[in-house]
């Protein structure tokens, strides 16, 4: 038998040469038949390891995995799981795992048919080295992608096993063992999956499996506080098990874990929190009348939504919360509950950027709470409403317009700018969201009959600027960095030489913390127009210039290969980005994301 299979396999590299693929086909056919036969598959076979590495080899493709199933290699693979040989052991295992990779349902519910799940652990139990344990964990894993696998697992003992693993590795340092104990963790998260092994593990809160995933959230482990985190969220698909966790204070401690994790910025245990069912348990306070709790309720959903647009998209649309947060930004007799709701409002916007939350806040009569929040005594309270208003102003000012002018948004942007106690960057971001509001013909008349440039033209100190209006230079600060911003609006004829010009004579004002951006009126790369014409010498020269003094496009370095367009020449028919943000090569480290908008920022940098 030996003998057939070596004649088949040199067959099998005679064909793969000559790259018939009918030929190797049928060769890989004969393979699989020769692998079955029975003296070849056995425990006394001297050759059965070999073997079992063969069908291992040839699982690892994917259209070979169908036809081992078909070909009946599982049921003798299966039986060699008694065997006391340990590298049949071995190789059976990586043949098991080849097989039922990736998401083959119909391997897995063959093993599920088998009782493999029951030897595979009685196995792992016997086990002492590592590298052989290892291979039965990632098998089990695969495995465990079946409910009905994932039950018999949970009955044949392996949770019992995989928390001893964790109780030994836990404390070690060891790349090894800090493998082992993320497998082992992970796999204990995968049983919970399937909803009957998920409540024969719970045991109504007194099972010890969920004891021993609680005790893990205030361990100083990652990995462990990520999967008791998990296994939570799993436990808590089960209403009754809610119920039970919450008044046995669970809720507690995820809130205890997700401030530690705020903090130091972990997103997957953040995600984790979210997943726990934290959102739905502290909504469930927004019933209460009590300050104290209203406020520590705020607080709460503020910090979930730090920099989560996901988080923020799914309670900025909730109406039965903005609506609550509406009528607490009107709650006068307690300061510290309508202060952190006026906050959350602003952060639900700031957050997601989402039309939806914008016109749930807007529908629900929230508009004018930012109007006000932006007049406060606090510059970090100003600054976050004046951020919300732009964007609200930018995606949806025509649902927003009347309340924005019912509010009297541009009377208390105009006293702003007059304040001079003003802070430069509520200064700045009042003038970006007058800019944004120009966008209404109802608004920009209000802009209009205040004088606005009068009040801009008082803060000339920090401004250059020259009388044709083509540039202006600001200096300011951002979070007490000195910012120098060129805006530049180029003249339709000669642009690249009258920017050229320009960069020469401001030259002065160029630093590390200088952006240069606006209108440009040209492109700057053969990228950035859809006809893809050469750019002329003019722009060359003015590239040369840039270079030269370490000035780069911000937008074309994170986007190399990018063609998305701000302009449209409807007498030409093509699309170019004319409007450009340049900033210093050493500063590009500062920049997370730029990209394109239909909105009135064209550019948008954060």
């Amino acid at each position: 038998m030996a003998d057939t299979l070596s004649d088949t396999l040199k067959k099998l590299k005679i064909t793969a040469v000559d790259r018939t693929e009918d030929s190797l086909e049928g060769c890989l056919d004969c393979l699989l038949q020769a692998l079955l036969f029975v003296s070849l598959l056995i425990p006394q076979s001297s050759c059965t390891a070999k073997v079992a590495n063969v069908i291992a080899e040839v699982a690892k493709n994917e259209c070979m995995r169908i036809p081992c199933m078909d070909t009946g290699l599982t049921s003798p693979l299966v039986q060699l799981l008694n065997s006391k040989d340990q590298e049949v052991l071995l190789q059976m295992g990586r043949a098991l795992g080849s097989i039922c990779y990736d998401k083959l349902e119909s391997s897995k519910e063959q093993f599920a048919s088998m009782n493999v799940a029951e030897e595979l652990v009685k196995l792992f139990k016997k086990q002492i080295e590592h590298d052989k344990k290892e291979i039965i964990l990632e098998v089990l894993s695969l495995l465990a992608e079946n409910d009905a696998i994932k039950l018999h697992l949970v009955e044949a003992g392996l949770v019992e096993c995989l928390l001893q693993i964790v109780q030994q590795k836990v404390d070690s340092d060891k790349g090894h063992d800090i493998a082992e104990l993320k497998t082992a963790s992970d796999l204990m998260v995968f049983l919970l999956l399937g909803f009957e092994s998920m409540q024969k593990l719970f045991e109504e809160g007194k099972g010890n499996v969920f004891q021993r995933v609680l005790s893990w959230i205030p361990l100083n482990n990652h990995q462990l506080q990520l999967a008791g985190a998990l296994a939570i969220a799993n436990f808590a698909r089960n209403g009754g098990n809610c119920i039970h966790m919450v008044d046995n204070g669970i809720v507690e401690k995820l809130m205890d874990l997700l401030d530690r994790h705020v903090e130091d910025g972990n997103v997957t245990v953040q995600h984790a929190m979210l997943s726990a069912g934290v959102t739905e348990a502290v909504l469930k306070f927004l019933k209460s009348e009590m300050p104290p709790i209203q406020f520590k309720l705020l607080g709460t959903l503020r910090m979930l939504i730090d920099a989560q647009a996901e988080a923020a998209e799914q309670l900025g649309k909730n109406v039965k919360l903005v609506e609550r947060l509406v009528e607490w930004c009107k709650a006068k007799d307690h300061a510290g509950v309508m202060g952190e709701s006026n906050r959350l409002l602003s952060a639900l916007i700031h957050h997601n950027k989402s039309k939806d939350v914008i016109k749930t806040i807007v529908q629900s009569g929230g508009t004018k709470h930012p109007v006000t929040m932006a007049t406060s005594e606090h510059v970090v309270m100003q600054n976050e409403a004046l951020v919300a208003l732009a964007l609200i102003a930018a995606l949806e000012l025509s649902t927003a317009e009347k309340d924005l002018e019912s509010a009297k948004l541009v009377q208390n942007s105009h006293r702003l700018l007059e304040d001079e106690r003003s802070a430069p960057e509520i200064k700045y971001n009042s003038t970006v969201l007058i800019c944004a509001l120009m966008g209404s013909e109802s608004l920009q008349k209000e802009v209009q009959d205040l004088a606005f440039l009068e009040v801009v033209s008082k803060h000339r100190s920090h401004a250059v600027r020259d009388e044709e209006g083509h540039y202006i230079v600001l200096k300011g600060s951002i979070q007490q960095e000195d910012l120098t911003i060129i805006s530049i609006y180029a003249p339709n004829v000669g642009a690249a030489k009258h920017i050229n010009q320009l960069i020469t004579k401001v030259k002065k004002y160029l630093d590390n913390n200088t952006l240069i951006l606006g209108d440009f009126n040209l492109v700057l790369s053969t990228l950035g127009r859809s006809s893809k014409h050469n750019i002329s010498k003019e722009t060359r020269a003015l590239n040369d210039t840039l270079d030269q003094m370490d000035f780069t496009d911000i937008y074309r370095t994170l986007h190399p290969n990018s063609t998305e367009y701000t302009f449209f020449s409807s007498a030409h028919g093509t699309f170019s980005r004319i409007d450009h943000i340049l900033g210093h090569k050493s500063g590009l480290n500062w920049y997370q994301k730029i990209k394109s908008s239909p909105a009135y920022f064209q550019t948008i940098i954060t």
